[in-house]
């Protein structure tokens, strides 16, 4: 980010051309009206002292009957707590579940939250490889890292790097899994509602969304993490929620009583309205998503020596690159500077992530043309064996 930046003053006191910024994991869209009209109201109305720790108790009914009608399980408002956007949702009910010596299995390539989380309790990271679609975890690989010393597996679909959406039968394995070896399993669901292909795990029928929760037994045993950030272009707002079973949340009440406070009552009324309000901003946003994202796909595949499959979910694509005695973090510093495009290595998401590139195709569909023609020019120029 230091050379981003650097890059970017750069280039305006030269009159360069502009960089491109393809990096970001952030919705190219405004928050819908209504949410925001939402938010002036309550605060014209006072809304702005202290809300109740674990989260205002129309919101938390507001999440639990949304997750009622999109997962089909039935969860109450105690099942539910509220955070400053979905990264506490994973930090404290780790920092709640797991010791030192506790073992956490997640992907690899995953978000590097996932990393962090077992660090700041004190567990074990057990990253596990994922196949090489990006989809799901290697089966076998998953198999050989869950054991006695798991106490929680972390899933992630649709997945950030990837864009991969775990295939059911997948989910039903991590499902056994978790009851053998009787650990948790975190569900990271902010993407959820971004599935563009695959009916069977949501896709055109945007309200159903399957989750390993509503498999038999798996309710008890599982921390479902989402929020507002990717489905209601709401990433500045700090909103999520971490539903789980009730002695759960009473613990993560107690760690976000003694951290975070409680997040803004305003705020959570902005998000009482973006569950409750017509969702018809989602699926126009889903759908201008599938455009860019098949553009992107077709750009890349285009270009020699990049290879890249196509993301059923999020918003991101993550191409492996072919190029000789080039790392992925050499290769993505190279594009910044010479297509300004900036792009994030593999290896930001784990060591499996070596020789891809990660990109967001959340901008305009223009910019994303320019990006693609750069990028394709500056390759063909350090690469030229390739074209």
């Amino acid at each position: 980010m230091r050379a981003l930046a650097a890059l970017e003053r750069r280039s305006d006191a030269k009159g360069a051309k502009r960089v491109l910024r393809l990096e970001i994991g952030q919705p190219g869209f405004a928050t819908p009206a209504r949410v925001c009209d939402a938010a002036v109201r309550a605060i014209e109305g006072g809304e702005t002292k202290y809300a109740a720790p674990s989260g205002a108790p129309r919101l938390r009914e507001a999440v639990a009957e949304y997750l009622v009608r999109t997962r089909g399980v039935a969860y109450e408002a105690e099942n539910v707590v509220v955070g400053p956007g979905a990264k506490p949702g994973l930090f404290l009910p780790t920092l709640a579940c797991c010791d030192p010596g506790d073992e956490v299995v997640y992907p690899d390539p995953g978000f590097p939250t996932y990393a962090a989380m077992c660090a700041a309790a004190g567990a074990t990271p057990r990253p596990v490889p994922l196949r090489s679609d990006g989809a799901s975890f290697d089966m076998a690989a998953l198999e050989a890292s869950v054991n006695e010393k798991t106490k929680m597996i972390v899933i992630n679909s649709p997945g950030n790097p990837t864009g991969g959406v775990m295939p059911r039968e997948d989910v039903a394995a991590v499902a056994r899994l978790a009851k053998k070896f009787n650990c948790w399993v975190m569900s990271d669901e902010i993407y959820s509602r971004l599935i563009y292909d695959d009916e069977e795990e949501g896709g055109e029928n945007d309200e159903k969304i399957f989750s390993i929760c509503a498999l038999d037994g798996m309710k008890e045993r599982t921390i479902l993490v989402d929020g507002f950030s990717k489905t209601y272009c709401m990433t500045g707002w700090r909103l999520g929620w971490v539903a789980c079973p009730k002695h759960l949340a009473e613990k993560i009440k107690l760690l976000t009583v003694h951290s975070v406070g409680c997040v803004a009552a305003f705020t959570q009324i902005a998000g009482v309205e973006a569950l409750t309000g017509p969702q018809d901003s989602v699926k126009a946003m889903r759908d201008e998503y599938r455009v860019r994202r098949d553009f992107v796909v077709d750009a890349l595949n285009d270009i020699p020596g990049i290879s890249c499959p196509v993301p059923k979910g999020a918003f991101y694509a993550f191409p492996s690159f072919d190029f000789p005695d080039v790392t992925a973090q050499e290769l993505a510093d190279y594009l910044l500077e010479d297509a300004r495009v900036a792009l994030l290595p593999g290896t930001d998401f784990g060591a499996a992530g070596e020789r891809h590139l990660r990109l967001s195709y959340v901008g305009e569909l223009s910019d994303l043309r320019e990006a693609m023609a750069r990028i394709k020019t500056s390759l063909a120029k350090r690469f030229p064996d390739f074209v």
